[in-house]
């Protein structure tokens, strides 16, 4: 396992472009399979991708507030010594990849926003005080340790989508409650199963002692100096109010508690943003002082800000050359009641590699696999199941969601897409085996 997450890592450092080449190299792929199989001529194809190119504004919003607000959070006095003394207990290589696995998993399975922020600055907090991690392993790690556990996160979305009144399918599907999606022996085999495969798999791949690449970043994220404090004056004592800044923290709170009086434990992107935001502001003590962490905390989120926009035109031209459900209805075409689950996954896994958004993909792909399933024993919550573990292997593939991960840490992409290739066969292993055992098992 050393040896291949070694050579992956070797071919990637060599051939693999940066993250954003990697979108652009996909736009170009998928103009050629819309104009070949898709039948699309040249301006058509223009057309679908700059129709889908902003199609992620509030998304890529979402996930850059995530990002700096997560951050923020993290810096915060209180937050930062917890993770300081969290960080400070494992002493050898394995101990840190172990607790940041299971840290990240655990946050993962809040939310997988939450996962994905949380889990890369627990990483960078332990590799910086471990010197004998491997850096670039435990950042992977924790990224994988988020994916292998995503099919019980409380977050995903094709599972609440679906038990969501109103939804795109509900008369062809009813509403699907969450006891046959995120808490079915199907998912939870997939998380516990995917889990252990990839805990074993980082153990087997960290680098021998001579090898390791020890953190080597400044203390604190490259961002924005804060500037000195100026003159004891009446504008800065209103900067720094606390008076202010605990109105708005009470504002919020009611805010908050209302949600979940009117929502239930409904967790998602929007109220994790806003509790990031409020909890940041509670701790920080004054507007100003988080304002200038906001501020460090946003070049690393430059990645998303470029790259979404080009996801996003992807998504609008593989939606409107046909691509998506061409590719449902050919693995559709040569399943049956036996198969049908394990190729709903593989194509789930295809088509997430051009669509890596969970909701765009189950909104698109959806239907034509519900349509194909209606001519099958097969229930539609083994759909939902099927193309949202599918979805989630490939984003080991795929760079969209590493990105604040990569922010965060400072990273690129070479650095840790051999480990993560690695972790994903671990994961198909798995998938397959669940997806051609839920026939058999009656799940």
């Amino acid at each position: 396992m050393r040896a291949l997450s070694r050579s992956l890592n070797l071919l990637v450092e060599k051939y693999l472009p940066s993250a954003f080449l990697f979108a652009l190299i996909l736009t170009v792929l998928t103009v050629i399979l819309g104009m070949t199989l898709g039948g699309q001529s040249l301006p058509a194809m223009a057309e679908h991708w700059y129709g889908g190119f902003w199609g992620f504004l509030e998304f890529g919003m979402q996930m850059v507030v995530v990002l700096v607000t997560g951050y923020a959070l993290a810096k915060a006095p209180l937050v930062n010594r917890f993770l300081t003394r969290l960080a400070g207990i494992p002493k050898t290589q394995l101990a840190a990849l172990v607790m940041t696995m299971v840290v990240s998993a655990a946050l993962g399975f809040i939310s997988w926003g939450l996962g994905f922020v949380g889990g890369t600055l627990i990483a960078i907090e332990v590799a910086r005080r471990v010197r004998v991690a491997d850096f670039r392993l435990l950042v992977a790690a924790s990224y994988t340790a988020v994916i292998a556990t995503q099919p019980v996160s409380l977050a995903l979305t094709a599972p609440l989508l679906v038990n969501t009144p109103g939804h795109s399918l509900e008369s062809e599907i009813g509403l699907i409650p969450v006891t046959e999606t995120l808490f079915s022996p199907t998912m939870i085999s997939a998380a516990v199963f995917g889990f252990i495969g990839v805990l074993v798999a980082f153990i087997l791949m960290a680098p021998k002692s001579e090898d390791v690449v020890a953190f080597s970043g400044p203390e604190d994220h490259p961002g924005v100096q804060a500037p000195a404090d100026e003159p004891d004056t009446v504008s800065e004592r209103i900067n720094n109010s606390r008076i202010l800044n605990y109105l708005i923290v009470i504002l919020g709170l009611i805010g908050i508690v209302t949600y979940f009086i009117a929502q239930g434990f409904n967790l998602e992107l929007n109220i994790i943003n806003f509790i990031f935001l409020i909890v940041g502001i509670a701790l920080h003590g004054s507007p100003t002082k988080y304002a200038r962490c906001i501020t460090d905390g946003i070049p690393a989120a430059s990645g998303i800000v470029l790259q979404f926009p080009f996801y996003a035109g992807i998504i609008g031209m593989m939606g409107g050359a046909g691509l998506i459900v061409l590719i449902g209805e050919w693995f559709a075409s040569i399943s049956t009641e036996a198969t049908f689950p394990l190729f709903a996954y593989i194509s789930a896994m295809i088509v997430n590699i051009f669509v890596p958004s969970a909701g765009g993909q189950w909104q698109i792909q959806g239907p034509v696999l519900v349509e194909a399933m209606n001519s099958m024993n097969v229930s539609a919550a083994t759909v939902v199941n099927a193309v949202s573990v599918g979805d989630m292997t490939t984003n080991l593939l795929q760079p969209f969601f590493v990105l604040a991960a990569l922010g965060l840490s400072g990273l690129g992409l070479k650095d840790i897409w051999g480990y993560c290739m690695t972790a994903m066969v671990v994961l198909i292993a798995v998938g397959c085996a669940i997806f051609l055992l839920v026939p058999v098992l009656g799940w």
